[in-house]
């Protein structure tokens, strides 16, 4: 019995150290700079006591580390969030700055394989110097470090969540850009590379937040979702974002208790919708007011600022919006707001959740610098993502939907289940003003009174621009009162999913991330 309870003894005593990882100074260095360690990340993600680890005795197999490095940089295992259950990995600085080494792969591979096999989400709470330098060194070092095959071909089996939370180069930035939902800690950097390693290569010389902190992502690149400020907001935004999906992908999101009724008419629209139709307004004001109790969680809010995209529910029910915003742009989209619609578009199909489009659009933006951008492409693509979803869409046409962006934003002919639109739509190949220059141009340089002719021929292009002329052929489904707005879309969701069409067919799980 004595001998027993000495090996339990020391057991208990290589756990305990296992919990200090890199050690005790190291926990300080960590708190000096001002950040949080790898457990009590996973502390605040995790329900009290839920969290269950592997490989905590782990241990670098580079000789005489041992006792530096328990978990090899990495801390992993399962827990609930929210009462749900699910993986959670989490890069611990203090041991070789949550480098990559042969340990930490194995144990991220094989923790991976244990969620998609059980079908349980994935959170990731990274910081990291990328591959470490002994464990990656050589060509044997190498050959058997590249990327992962687990993370190229996820094909969104489960929904993965992760956060950047100090500087993150090499596998933490692969991870995140191949994630569902990316949130960034204000002042860190993501990046292939450090800075050192940039100047090293190639003698450029940026601090950290110019080579990826988080405005170089919402600016240019629409590599994170959201940011926040604090270490304990940013995992929030990820159990918020984790409220609208599913387990895996053989389920659906669950529907939410509500006591907001479907069938409430939303007569704060009026106030919202300016009468002049030059004039802007906050399409998120009108979002609030149809979802249920005004609750949208937005994804890239500062990226591809002209269209909107973000969760919600209605009735209940997890639904995503994709939305112009005519107070940026006009709500004319760039190719910023192509990728940003494309994307969202794969997230929703994949894991079942439908789709709901508000117009107010004059068209695309195009420029000399859109089509640097390949805006034709990613036009196209857009459409492609759109024609390959398989969820129920429903659109609704709120003021303007102008040219090929009427088809883009599901527009009839595009894939959409119900097209509809307000009395106050105008559907066009183009805008009055622009379609009355390029045709009546020479009429009207030619005109006596060019003032009169041009409001004339306003009035009846306005006339044509209407919805009606539309609703009349049956092009669209109906033109339907404003204030009907919420219990059409709630009516609508109820008949849509059926027993047929409650899950997609997921053709876009297989798409690239990041498009």
């Amino acid at each position: 019995m004595d001998n027993i309870r000495r090996q339990v003894e020391d057991l208990q005593e290589r756990k305990a150290a296992a919990q200090l990882g890199g050690g005790e100074e190291k926990i300080k260095s960590q708190h000096h700079r001002g950040f949080l360690t790898a457990r009590e990340r996973i502390d605040l993600l995790a329900d009290e006591g839920s969290f269950m680890e592997f490989g905590m005795l782990n241990t670098s197999d580079v000789s005489g580390k041992e006792q530096k490095s328990y978990g090899d940089g990495l801390i992993a295992g399962v827990c609930k969030v929210n009462g749900r259950p699910a993986v959670v990995q989490a890069g611990d600085k203090t041991v070789f700055a949550a480098t990559e080494g042969n340990v930490h792969i194995r144990k991220s591979r094989m923790v991976h394989d244990f969620a998609v096999r059980n079908g349980l989400p994935m959170f990731f709470l990274h910081e990291g110097g990328g591959l470490s330098m002994p464990d990656g060194m050589g060509s044997d070092g190498i050959s058997d470090k590249l990327f992962p095959p687990e993370m190229l071909t996820h094909h969104r089996q489960v929904p993965t969540m992760t956060a950047i939370l100090g500087d993150s180069f090499g596998g933490p930035t692969w991870m995140a850009v191949s994630s569902d939902f990316v949130t960034q800690l204000n002042g860190t950097c993501m990046a292939i590379a450090g800075p050192r390693m940039l100047e090293l290569a190639n003698g450029q010389k940026l601090p950290p937040e110019e080579l990826g902190g988080v405005t170089v992502h919402n600016k240019y690149t629409g590599q994170i979702d959201q940011n926040a400020a604090t270490e304990e907001e940013c995992i929030n935004q990820l159990k918020t974002y984790f409220e609208y999906m599913p387990q895996n992908a053989d389920e659906q999101p669950a529907m939410r208790a509500t006591n907001d009724d479907p069938n409430r008419r939303v007569e704060e629209v009026y106030d919202i919708l300016p009468e002049k139709s030059n004039r802007v307004y906050d399409m998120k004001k009108i979002i609030r007011i149809l979802v249920d109790d005004g609750e949208m969680f937005e994804v890239q809010p500062n990226f591809g600022k002209g269209l909107i995209t973000g969760m919600a529910h209605l009735n209940g029910q997890t639904v995503g919006i994709i939305a112009n915003q005519p107070n940026q742009f006009a709500g004319a989209p760039g190719p910023q707001e192509c990728q940003k619609a494309t994307e969202f578009i794969c997230l929703c199909d994949s894991f079942h959740i439908p789709l709901v489009f508000l117009h107010d659009t004059p068209g695309f933006r195009i420029s000399s610098e859109a089509e640097k951008a390949k805006m034709p492409t990613k036009i196209m693509v857009w459409n492609q993502a759109l024609a390959l979803s398989t969820v129920p869409k429903i659109s609704v046409v709120i003021r303007k939907s102008i040219g090929a962006a009427y088809g883009n934003m599901a527009g009839p002919g595009m894939g959409g289940d119900l097209v509809v639109a307000w009395p106050t739509a105008e559907i066009n190949f183009t805008g009055p003003e622009v379609g009355i220059n390029v045709v009546y141009g020479r009429e009207l340089a030619k005109s006596d009174n060019p003032k009169e002719m041009r409001q004339e021929l306003l009035t009846h292009w306005s006339f044509d621009s209407s919805p009606y002329k539309a609703a009349a052929k049956h092009l669209i489904d109906d033109v339907i009162e404003p204030a009907e707005t919420r219990k059409f879309l709630c009516q609508s969701l109820e008949y849509l999913l059926t027993s047929k069409r409650k899950k997609s067919e997921r053709r876009l799980a297989t798409w690239p991330t990041g498009i």
